[in-house]
C-alpha cells in the first residue's frame, strides 16, 4: 500500500496536518484527502483524530524503521556481516518471509524487520501481538555446514546476545527463562523464535526470529496472555529509538551467528548464566499432560535444561516443554 504508507509517514510526527497539506504534499484531492486517511489508518491498525481547522494527526507520534538510519548505525564489522537488509510495511510474519527467501537461495546475513506483522508467531505456535510502528519485529537468516541437530543452541544463544545489547543500553533488571524468553521484572518483554531447515549432515539453515516491546498500549496489551513490559516502562525518557536498537540488535545478533559457527553454545552460556531466572528455583515442567517439578540444575552444554526430580537428574530440550517457576 505505497500511497497509505506515505501518508502515515507524513503524520508520523504526532503533528496536525491540514487537508490542504496533505492533499498538495501527496498530488490529491481534497475530496480525496479523508478517504485515503481512513484507508491507511484502518489498513494498519492506526488510529486517527481529526480537529476542524486543524486538520488530521495519529494521537501517538511514530519513528518509522529507516534503512538509512539502521545501516548508518552499525560498526564496520556489523555492515560486513550483513548481507541484505529488507524493510516491509507489513508482513505476515518475518521468519515466514526469510525461511521463504532461504529456499530461494538468499545468503547467510539477511535480516528481515516489518513495522507490523499480522501472523506474528511465538514458540508452539502462540500469537505474537505486533502492532503497528511500535515494537521491534526482526528475524535473521543464517547459514552453518553442519546439520540442524548442532543448531538448536542458538534459541539460547541468541537469547544471551539480546539481553547483553539491552543491558549495555541501560536496561536493568533483565532475565532470561529458558528456552527463549526475556523478561523486565518477571514480565514477558520479548520472544526468540528459531526455525531451521536442512540435511542431517548438514548444511544446514536458521532463521532467528524476535519479537520485542518498545511501547505497547493498554488495549494493544489485552491480546497479551501473560504480564508483559516494554522497553517505554524499563528505560522511560532513555529509551532509544527504533533505528538505534534495531541496528545495536542487529550487530549483536550477526556476530552471536559467527560466533556459534566456530565455537557452539559454549561460549554463551555464562553469559546466558548471568540473566538466568531459573537459577536456584523450584520448576514445573509440562509434557503434553505430564506435569514435571524438580530443582534447576543449569543447562548443559548442548542447551537442554537440566532438572533434578524424584526420579533423578532429567534432561530436556527446547521444543518439549514449557517452563513455570515453581511455588
Amino acid at each position: 500500500m505505497p500511497r497509505g504508507l506515505d501518508l502515515i509517514r507524513l503524520l508520523a510526527d504526532g503533528d496536525y496536518h491540514s487537508g490542504a497539506a496533505i492533499a498538495q504534499r501527496l498530488g490529491l484531492s481534497r475530496t480525496a484527502v479523508w478517504k485515503a486517511l481512513r484507508k491507511a489508518t484502518d489498513h494498519y491498525g492506526l488510529a486517527l483524530e481529526s480537529a476542524p481547522g486543524r486538520g488530521y494527526r495519529l494521537p501517538t507520534p511514530l519513528e518509522l524503521l529507516d534503512p538509512a538510519l539502521i545501516l548508518g548505525a552499525l560498526s564496520i564489522a556489523g555492515g560486513e556481516r550483513l548481507a541484505r537488509l529488507e524493510i516491509h510495511d507489513q508482513l505476515a510474519s518475518t521468519n515466514d518471509r526469510l525461511m521463504a527467501d532461504a529456499a530461494l537461495s538468499a545468503p547467510a546475513g539477511t535480516v528481515c524487520l516489518a513495522e507490523r506483522q499480522t501472523a506474528g508467531r511465538g514458540r508452539r505456535g502462540r500469537t505474537w501481538v505486533s502492532p503497528f510502528g511500535t515494537n521491534l519485529y526482526l528475524s535473521l537468516l543464517w547459514r552453518y555446514p553442519f546439520g540442524p541437530a548442532a543448531v538448536g543452541g542458538v534459541s539460547l544463544a541468541a537469547g544471551a546476545a539480546v539481553a547483553g545489547v539491552l543491558a549495555r543500553l541501560g536496561v536493568a533488571d533483565l532475565g532470561l527463562k529458558w528456552p527463549n524468553d526475556l523478561l523486565w521484572r518477571h514480565r514477558k518483554l520479548g520472544g526468540l523464535l528459531l526455525e531451521v531447515a536442512g540435511e542431517a549432515q548438514g548444511p544446514s539453515h536458521l532463521v532467528v526470529g524476535l519479537g520485542l516491546n518498545l511501547r505497547l498500549d493498554a488495549d494493544q496489551g489485552r491480546a497479551i496472555d501473560q504480564p508483559w513490559a516494554d522497553l517505554r516502562e524499563a528505560l522511560g525518557d532513555a529509551a532509544p529509538g527504533r533505528n538505534r536498537l534495531a541496528a545495536a540488535l542487529i550487530e549483536g545478533l550477526l556476530e552471536m551467528l559467527e560466533r556459534y559457527g566456530d565455537l557452539g553454545l559454549k561460549p554463551f552460556l555464562d553469559e546466558w548464566a548471568g540473566f538466568d531466572l531459573l537459577r536456584g528455583q523450584r520448576v514445573r515442567l509440562q509434557q503434553g499432560e505430564r506435569l514435571i517439578a524438580g530443582d534447576y540444575a543449569g543447562i548443559d552444554p548442548d542447551g537442554a535444561l537440566r532438572l533434578h526430580t524424584a526420579e533423578g537428574l532429567q534432561r530436556f530440550h527446547s521444543g518439549e516443554v514449557s517452563v513455570r517457576l515453581g511455588d
